[in-house]
């Protein structure tokens, strides 16, 4: 199948999805950056801009993401709400100062996804929208994203497009080149980038997922490292074998 019916197909998963579900639309946080702009793009085709919000929500962020994704809102005449949740987040941070724990760069980061994911379901609860992911192939496999964070939607929207094809998909739709060719971060620190963080090319991880033999051993060794220890992210909450109760414990 040809990337521009994929996105067809997608497009009406995303609507057929609205309409059984019985909510009124969609949201999703955009950040500026590449995967984000494609769900929003998406979702705006499928079932129209008025059942869609973009919600922008900087925690001491760089200032090019949000403007990079208010390019992209104005581009497409995208509705959306900006949350600044930094002082929700410095709260954070000085409770757990004030008993004496101090907050390392990891744990502040995967805090920040989590306070946005929150803010994404207070939304769509009182709006009765549904949640969208916008992690792709790459990040699914890897387990890049954050547990109940970016990693928690309703339903994901690209998460069967590598990296690659994501920016070719937003190419394809119009999306501006700054933003589709835009260096991958999520913004959670200055200096960040989503391969350095890694330590691996999303180039390498495409052709590893795609069954290519020339990829960096290196490289093949830290995405198989990252799969297996991120598999906890991918899997249902484990739950306990089944409590049979004895009938004289029932209670009546």
């Amino acid at each position: 199948m040809k990337l521009q019916e994929y996105l067809k197909d997608l497009q009406e998963y995303l609507k057929d999805y609205l309409a059984n579900a019985k909510s009124n639309g969609y949201v999703l946080g955009l950040s500026g950056g590449v995967d984000s702009s494609l769900v929003a793009v998406l979702a705006s085709n499928a079932v129209g801009k008025d059942k869609l919000t973009c919600i922008m929500m900087p925690i001491h962020s760089v200032k090019e993401d949000l403007e990079d994704a208010l390019k992209l809102a104005n581009h497409f005449s995208l509705n959306y709400e900006i949350v600044d949740a930094s002082e929700v987040f410095d709260k954070y941070v000085s409770a757990f100062a004030d008993i004496g724990i101090e907050l390392d760069t990891t744990t502040k980061s995967n805090l920040k996804a989590r306070i946005r994911m929150s803010i994404l379901y207070a939304y769509a609860q009182k709006h009765n929208y549904l949640v969208l992911g916008t992690d792709n192939k790459d990040e699914r496999y890897t387990g890049y994203f954050t547990k109940h964070g970016d990693g928690a939607a309703d339903l994901f929207v690209i998460s069967e497009l590598l990296k690659s094809e994501v920016v070719r998909a937003s190419k394809i739709l119009g999306i501006p080149n700054e933003i589709a060719e835009r260096v991958p971060s999520a913004g959670l620190f200055p200096g960040q980038t989503d391969e350095k963080e890694m330590g691996i090319k999303y180039i390498d991880i495409d052709r590893f997922l795609l069954g290519y033999k020339d990829v960096p051993e290196d490289a093949v060794n830290k995405i198989e490292r990252l799969h297996r220890i991120s598999e906890h992210k991918r899997v249902p909450t484990p739950e306990p074998k089944e409590f049979i109760r004895d009938e004289d414990e029932i209670i009546s």
